[in-house]
């Protein structure tokens, strides 16, 4: 059920009705008709913007059309009242019984309350952490895992078919000095000093690689020459950190359907065959680019280059795809790897970079423009740093990393749930801030604890009302009398309710599962807003005793915030709590 979606249809109605009638104009387009919350609930429950958006098309005033509209609506059993605002503002108050409904639809239909039935959305592909395989993942690359997985999760929530895919970097000059910094650690096995030179990877990390290198090759790399064990070392390296990055990727309760490798795409002849469409497309072209804006690099020179024209699609400069000595930039298997993704059949891809490949988005969005043919959007989204703090200092780094503070180190002092939820507390595009100590205390200002205390009131709330013989399963809830439940404080908790399907709409349609986050929040706050006002109230107590059938309302109420906690933190991918330790 989503009373919003509802109420939409039937403004619709009503403005089809005043076409047909020749109040309005007939042939409006009336997409862009629109029925929200109001920006100040004491305007009423909802309201819609069709007298605005329909005035200039219909050539009428738009308090005109709301005054037409609001007759029409008003004469709905469903609908209390219909005032017009302003220059033409249209805002609603249902009658009780439709959030008295929603509390039943939300019992009814359990954890899908708000859910769109599978594979009524698009096919969606989400690439994301891609993290270079040289070393364990950070913190940089945990926010954006858990928003990466957040989304997948309220995409297919809203309908779509979702894959999540991981691109692994391991075909770039990186996993080379992988390789040579393992071998400083084979060689450290066999009680040799290792040389960690500058640009190679110091950390701890790379000691039990060394060690399982001694264990399958035992001394017979020592004395062979680089080119004798580069590449043996460098695939058995970027396995074993794959392997760790995988466990690391499971703490977090992340797991990927498609894990692709850039190195495979060389030596298939798909990198050529990407370069050759776009060329037949007339955008490869031999070119000399303009410098650089501002000081110019020591090394920079003019020179001519295999360049892809992605200004015809919106980047700012074209792009090198093939370096003077003829060997592939890092654009063109990138190139490919979309364009593959594209091949598969998606109809909507999702990356997720970090903040410091904003200077790649529009030339990835060209590249995927140019080879879909405009069909397959792309959307980029840019996940900023993370702070960490801990006694009020930032946090020090990781002596086994090197030069970083590891997700495991993060997860294993803050916990799953916390860590996740906290990730999801600002938008990808704005800082975050990881403070230890507050995420893990106890009071409102903390998100997780917030919300998850709520869950647990809930749960102990359903035990003391099953204890007085209260049905309190979903079914015998919803056969409740709701019509007990006439309270302001009551209908405003199952108004907000009765929003979580649209907040599960436009969520995904933006991409941003802080929203999510954001519900869960205030329904929390809704839920222990009424809790403590029945420390003041008798009458506003969940559980009445002596009163079973009231206390059934009540606890019906209860039980569907608690439905669509349990959903919202399924999306965000956290544990509702059943009690507080």
């Amino acid at each position: 059920m989503n009373l919003f979606a509802e109420i939409r249809a039937l403004v619709v109605e009503a403005l089809d009705q005043l076409m047909a009638g020749g109040t309005l104009p007939g042939g409006l387009d009336l997409s862009t008709v629109a029925v929200e919350p109001p920006r100040d609930p004491a305007h009423g429950d909802m309201a819609t913007n069709a007298a605005m958006v329909l005035a200039r098309p219909a050539g009428m005033k738009p308090r005109d059309i709301a005054d037409a509209l609001a007759g029409r609506l008003a004469a709905d059993p469903r609908i209390a009242s219909a005032e017009v605002a302003g220059p033409g503002f249209l805002n609603l108050r249902l009658a009780s019984d439709e959030w008295r409904a929603v509390i039943r639809a939300a019992l009814i239909e359990g954890d899908d309350y708000g859910r769109a039935p599978a594979g009524q959305g698009e096919r969606i592909n989400v690439e994301f952490v891609s993290a270079n395989p040289t070393g364990p993942m950070h913190v940089g690359h945990m926010r954006g895992a858990v928003f990466g997985d957040a989304l997948a999760n309220l995409l297919a929530f809203a309908g779509h078919e979702v894959t999540r895919e991981y691109y692994i970097n391991d075909g770039g000059a990186q996993v080379d000095v992988l390789a040579r910094s393992a071998y400083e650690r084979y060689r450290e096995a066999h009680g040799l000093e290792p040389q960690i030179a500058e640009g190679l990877y110091p950390g701890d990390y790379l000691i039990p690689v060394g060690e399982a290198l001694k264990a399958k090759y035992g001394p017979t790399l020592l004395d062979r020459p680089e080119s004798g064990w580069l590449a043996e070392v460098r695939d058995f390296a970027t396995e074993a950190m794959m392997a760790e990055i995988r466990e690391d990727l499971a703490l977090l309760g992340i797991g990927m359907n498609i894990y692709s490798s850039e190195k495979a795409l060389y030596g298939t002849g798909r990198i050529e065959a990407a370069i050759e469409r776009l060329a037949q497309a007339g955008l490869i072209y031999e070119g000399v680019l303009e410098p650089p804006k501002g000081k110019l690099p020591e090394d920079w020179e003019a020179r001519e280059q295999t360049l892809f024209r992605s200004t015809a699609h919106g980047d700012d400069v074209d792009r090198p795809v093939k370096k003077s000595d003829g060997s592939w930039t890092y654009f063109a298997p990138d190139i490919a790897y979309h364009w593959d993704k594209i091949d598969r059949g998606y109809d909507a891809l999702i990356d997720i970079f970090g903040a410091d490949h904003g200077g790649y988005v529009k030339r990835m969005q060209a590249a995927v423009a140019a080879l879909s043919g405009g069909r397959v959007p792309l959307d980029v989204k840019l996940i900023q740093l993370v702070r960490l703090f801990k006694n009020g200092e930032p946090f020090k780094m990781s002596k086994r990393a090197g030069t970083f503070v590891t997700l495991r180190d993060v997860v294993e002092q803050a916990g799953r749930d916390v860590t996740r939820f906290h990730m999801l507390t600002r938008k990808n595009d704005a800082a975050l801030d990881f403070d230890f100590d507050k995420v893990l205390e106890q009071s409102k200002d903390n998100p997780v604890w917030y919300v998850q205390y709520a869950s647990a009131r809930i749960n102990s709330v359903l035990t003391r009302a099953a204890e007085m013989g209260v049905d309190v399963s979903d079914r015998g809830l919803a056969a409740a009398d709701l019509s007990r439940l006439d309270h302001p404080a009551e209908l405003a908790l199952a108004r907000r309710i009765g929003e979580w399907p649209r907040t599960v709409e436009t969520a995904a349609r933006a991409h941003e599962p802080h929203r999510i986050a954001f519900f869960l929040y205030d329904l929390a706050s809704d839920l222990h807003a009424l809790w403590n006002r029945g420390n003041d109230d008798p009458a506003l107590r969940f559980v009445q005793s002596g009163d079973p059938d009231t206390t059934a309302a009540k606890i019906a109420l209860v039980r569907a915030v608690g439905v669509v906690i349990s959903a919202g933190l399924g999306i965000l991918g956290v544990t509702p709590a059943k009690e507080m330790r």
